[in-house]
């Protein structure tokens, strides 16, 4: 028997895992786009207050602390909602 044999875990099979893995990955690449979002906005209104606002910059930094705040209220819920089901289920011993 080779060692990486006794390493590998067998596939999961089970269909709420696997939701539960989407859900993870989904809300994992929403935090992190809705943080470059709220990141953005921060650069533009520090850009806008260092050379002058204009309606063109302050829509723009609106427009991306929306988005952002858009994709991380449901992503952080549901961030949390994974790492609860999955704290549950190994307090359970599943």
């Amino acid at each position: 028997m080779a060692a990486d044999e006794s390493t590998t875990t067998p596939p999961i099979t089970d269909p709420v895992l696997i939701k539960r893995a989407k859900i993870a990955k989904w809300t994992l690449l929403a935090n992190r786009v809705g943080y470059l979002f709220v990141a953005l906005a921060m650069a533009l209104f520090i850009m806008a207050f260092a050379f002058g606002f204009n309606s063109i910059m302050a829509t723009l930094v609106i427009i991306a602390f929306l988005i952002g705040c858009a994709l991380l209220a449901p992503s952080i819920i549901l961030g949390y909602a994974v790492k609860a089901a999955y704290r549950e289920d190994r307090e359970r011993g599943l």
